[in-house]
């Protein structure tokens, strides 16, 4: 098959539909006709890149890969097509982001065209043999801080709050306050200790009490989008810790209006549908 790469001028991304139809693999997200558009806008910024040589690569992966072995595959093609420094990696990369919608609520299918992003990130991003020697830490929370306004860094923050937990935790906590609800999602869908398809955060989830503080602050965020992660961190925690969940919303559905209220009975639905008498009487106390 030969290479044609689609001929905009300008960062673009290829739509997707609103939802999967039945049958279909959330894979096809990273076809060939997003490889291609993922060629184009780094040549539009990086006249050395080698797009057909870089699209046949990725056309040698194996047709039955899903979804996040497909985004890790084009992750890995990546550092083999671009310059290996990685701070330089990233600047080309960054270079290539369509510009950010602060309108947008919650991002749709066709974000998941950055997945192979957040794979860069999380794969190079945090030894310093990619960055000739020098510490990329910095580089890649920005380079997080830029991603998760387009798509989401909840899968390539994880390494980053695994293997220095302390550091990470420092830069979420000035994020917490962002004006940006991406920025603030993130502090608390990163950090959910068992996120779906994300690496699980064995040391949160032993201790959850570092992310509780977010949790709190974040709770009443104006935005439903937070809100809900705040609900489904809690309810991740709850699985290890019930009772340490309970205690803290008992100490918020006294004063809790009608958003904080709906959040309390989201965080608690795994327990209620088990008929578990805490998680229950916290229901009836949010309604």
């Amino acid at each position: 098959m030969s290479v044609q790469l689609p001929s905009f001028t300008k960062a673009s991304i290829p739509s997707a539909p609103r939802a999967i139809a039945k049958g279909s693999s959330l894979a096809n997200l990273l076809n060939d006709n997003a490889i291609c558009f993922l060629a184009r806008n780094i040549e539009l910024v990086y006249a050395k890149f080698n797009s057909t040589q870089f699209v046949e690569a990725c056309r040698l992966a194996p047709s039955d890969l899903a979804l996040m072995a497909k985004g890790q595959y084009i992750a890995a093609t990546l550092h083999q097509y671009l310059p290996a420094h990685y701070q330089t990696a990233i600047d080309i990369l960054l270079r290539t982001l369509i510009d950010a919608d602060e309108s947008s609520e919650e991002f749709g299918l066709a974000g998941f065209y950055y997945l192979p992003y957040s794979f860069y990130i999380a794969n190079y991003g945090l030894d310093a043999k990619y960055n000739n020697g020098s510490d990329p830490f910095d580089i890649s929370m920005q380079a997080q801080y830029q991603l998760t306004q387009r798509f989401s860094a909840e899968f390539c923050i994880r390494p980053f709050l695994i293997t220095q937990q302390a550091r990470t935790l420092e830069t979420l906590n000035e994020w917490q306050f962002d004006s940006n609800r991406h920025i603030r999602r993130l502090v608390s869908e990163g950090t959910r200790p068992k996120l779906p398809w994300g690496k699980r955060l064995p040391a949160i989830i032993s201790d959850p009490t570092p992310i509780l503080p977010f949790l709190c602050q974040l709770k009443d965020d104006s935005s439903l989008y937070v809100r809900r992660s705040v609900a489904n961190s809690l309810g991740d925690i709850a699985k290890d810790h019930p009772e340490l969940v309970f205690d803290l919303l008992d100490s918020w559905v006294g004063s809790a209006n009608t958003e904080l209220k709906w959040l309390i009975r989201h965080a608690v639905r795994y327990y209620a549908k088990k008929d578990h008498a805490r998680a229950l009487a916290l229901r009836i106390a949010a309604k």
